[in-house]
């Protein structure tokens, strides 16, 4: 093969480890794997997995950022209260939530986080703010539900379906002190996700009632929910990220003891199918960051692993080799 100088008149720097931060299009040499390598762009999104969370559950809270995500409550053997920081590698145990429960929702970023609704042994609209340190009991749901979607940050959050325990369309605005009543979805439903934020929200997927999943997508515009064009796989118990105009779903169940990997895409239309899917296909898992950037955790049966996902045209490093 001929040499990259002769072809590129310039030389590659040898490295021991692969740059922390390389630009597109930079080239180098990894001296400990021997490899050539480069940093371009993906041409299709995928999953890769990174280190497990420290305590395994399902049906948990989520927050925050593919690099600064927060995990909180679920369901292990009963409710958990248990709340990890993830920091773009591994997991670090943090102050728990003052009230264990499961199948609850969250908003908001890693340091600034909302967690509403759930179920403590019985349906609670039970709401707490996080601080990056730990949790404080705010106002609770005037719907107390469980199995719901949310979406928005901590001082703007919208929580949206859920149980009670019969499937529900009520809709509510939370302004950082107290939750307001707003119109309802136009088809309730529990174990759905959402993305987006309180002006601008996205509910898609669940079940009526579950595991029979259903597609249904609605937009929300800070006060009422249209109906948009529907997910390609029908799923409840599923997990998402994004905005209204970029999401991602992924996971779920598509029927009694299927579970999926599946993931797709939104552009503020309709849904595509990427080809990537989830290592470890699972339902009752949690979803936080963007379309582009998003992380999966936990999981039914109390899974304690971790994907980040990589969208298609996003950086990549890649191993060169002769052809």
């Amino acid at each position: 093969m001929a040499e990259y100088i002769n072809i590129r008149g310039q030389s590659i720097e040898v490295v021991a480890s692969d740059p922390a931060n390389p630009t597109q299009g930079q080239i180098w040499y990894n001296s400990t794997s021997n490899t050539l390598k480069g940093l371009g762009v993906s041409t299709a999104g995928s999953w890769a997995t990174s280190n497990n969370m420290n305590t395994a559950r399902s049906n948990l809270g989520s927050a925050g950022t593919q690099t600064a995500a927060l995990a909180f409550g679920g369901y292990i053997a009963g409710p958990s209260s248990a709340t990890e920081e993830y920091d773009g590698n591994s997991w670090a145990n943090s102050n728990n939530l003052i009230t264990a429960r499961y199948d609850l929702k969250g908003a908001g970023t890693q340091t600034a986080a909302l967690a509403f609704g759930g179920n403590t042994g019985s349906i609670t609209g039970a709401t707490e703010e996080y601080d990056g340190n730990s949790w404080t009991s705010s106002n609770s749901l005037n719907t107390a539900r469980n199995k719901l979607g949310g979406a928005g940050t901590q001082t703007a959050g919208l929580a949206f379906g859920g149980g009670t325990p019969t499937p529900t369309g009520a809709t509510e605005e939370y302004d950082g002190n107290s939750w307001a009543n707003s119109n309802n979805l136009i088809t309730a439903r529990v174990t759905l996700v959402g993305a987006g934020t309180q002006t601008a929200g996205l509910a898609f997927g669940g079940g009526q009632p579950p595991p029979t999943g259903i597609a249904a997508t609605e937009e929300y515009d800070g006060n009422s929910w249209t109906s948009v064009n529907s997910l390609n796989t029908a799923r409840s118990f599923l997990a998402g990220a994004g905005i209204q105009t970029a999401a991602l779903a992924f996971g779920g169940n598509i029927g009694p003891g299927s579970i999926t990997g599946a993931t797709e895409e939104y552009d503020g239309i309709s849904w595509s199918t990427s080809p990537g899917s989830l290592n470890t296909p699972r339902e009752s898992l949690a979803g936080a960051g963007t379309q582009t950037a998003a992380l999966a955790f936990g999981g039914f049966p109390n899974i304690n692993a971790t994907e980040e996902w990589l969208g298609a045209g996003s950086p990549q490093t890649k191993t060169i080799t002769a052809s």
